[in-house]
């Protein structure tokens, strides 16, 4: 697989071609009176703003999605069951600060605990979790440290599941956007639970039962994630909306944009929803989403040497999707780079090239093409043909 790289530009979206070769300014974001932030479009992948996204800062509550994490990863391996009760120790009852009420000696469900945790915010429910997931909170901890690892997390270190204050827990407004990334990636099919907006587990105080994502009660679109507090912290919130967008990419379909916001160190509870709304409002107006290819299209079907087929389709698994300040889809080109001579075999998914997407001269996206099917060396002849033929080139 080695040789030279052969530059193709790809025709694609041939209506792109048409614009201008220079980028205009990208939109500037509000003012919003918070300590950091950042958004992020899930749907393409792209970052659309930040302030100040690595400082390190106290997690607060948003420490119980990596808590989510590992509980929704326990329930995939069957570690833990929906179904399954677990007790409530004197530890857990002695939690502060926001939670179920639970006490000591009562056994509740797993799938009761989570929705405690990531509505009420439960600490005495992320203590009971994290004790029923890896039999104590101490272990717990080391794997949450062991997770954020192995997820790139890069400014973050966990001391507890509930994201009380202690001295040396901290993250950064990147590293949440990943990790609440990640979480919704990984494990879609517990995502109803980040939007439930109400609930108390029966013969518990009827008091705290709303959600403190005030966004679930003001934006339809909005589904999920977590909200966090401490004298530390501030006020804080990982906001994700799904609002609908008319595709201007081939076939104009309209489909699902994604945005996350995750604001830190805001001044109220009010403060937070507000600044989050109008940074996510920003998001929606400022820019505009572009489908470049269907999932499993082929973005190139290069000659293949010395194989079964003479051609093999590259392209990606999933639909090739950019994010543009509005106005300036005309403007993005897409460039593919493959390797030449493209030699077989090549596997299913084997990568096989680049695709490189470019606003004027600002680079959007660059990202692998794989192959799409498989193709295996031809038989004798067919290599010595394809090797005679390469040579005389």
């Amino acid at each position: 697989m080695g040789g030279r790289f052969a530059s193709l530009w790809v025709l694609a979206i041939a209506w792109s071609l048409a614009g201008s070769a220079w980028s205009q300014p990208q939109p500037e974001a509000p003012e919003l009176a918070a300590r950091a932030y950042l958004l992020l479009d899930l749907t393409s992948g792209q970052e659309l703003a930040a302030r100040e996204p690595d400082m390190p800062v106290p997690p607060a509550s948003l420490t119980k999605l990596m808590t989510a994490y590992l509980v929704f990863d326990a329930l995939r391996v069957g570690k833990l069951a929906l179904n399954q009760k677990l007790p409530v120790s004197e530890r857990a009852q002695r939690q502060s600060g926001s939670r179920m009420f639970l006490q000591a000696g009562m056994k509740v469900p797993v799938e009761d605990l989570i929705k405690g945790l990531l509505v009420q915010s439960g600490n005495d429910a992320a203590t009971v979790l994290a004790e029923g997931a890896a039999g104590s909170e101490e272990r717990f901890v080391q794997l949450m440290n062991e997770q954020a690892q192995a997820l790139g997390l890069k400014a973050t270190r966990f001391v507890n599941p509930t994201g009380l204050t202690a001295s040396g827990q901290q993250s950064s407004a990147r590293d949440l956007a990943l990790l609440a990334t990640r979480l919704l990636l990984d494990f879609p099919d517990r995502a109803h639970f980040h939007a439930i907006r109400k609930y108390r587990y029966e013969g518990t105080p009827p008091a705290n039962d709303s959600n403190r994502n005030l966004l679930l009660f003001r934006d339809p679109s909005v589904d999920g994630l977590k909200t966090g507090h401490t004298e530390a912290a501030g006020y804080c919130l990982i906001a994700t909306a799904r609002r609908e967008f008319p595709s201007l990419g081939p076939g104009g379909a309209r489909g699902q944009r994604r945005l996350l916001v995750v604001l830190l160190g805001a001044q109220s509870e009010q403060a937070r929803a507000t600044e989050a709304q109008k940074l996510l409002n920003w998001g929606y107006a400022a820019f505009e989403t572009i489908k470049l290819f269907e999932a499993g299209q082929a973005v190139l079907t290069p000659v293949v040497w010395k194989g079964s087929a003479p051609h093999v389709r590259l392209g990606r698994p999933q639909a090739v999707v950019v994010t543009v300040p509005t106005g300036q889809a005309k403007q993005v080109r897409a460039q593919a780079l493959r390797p030449d001579p493209l030699v077989a075999p090549l596997r299913k998914g084997q990568v096989a090239g680049t695709l490189k997407v470019q606003n004027g001269e600002r680079t959007l996206l660059e990202i692998p093409l794989l192959a799409l099917d498989s193709v295996e060396e031809a038989g004798l002849m067919g290599r010595a043909w394809d090797a005679f033929r390469l040579w005389i080139q």
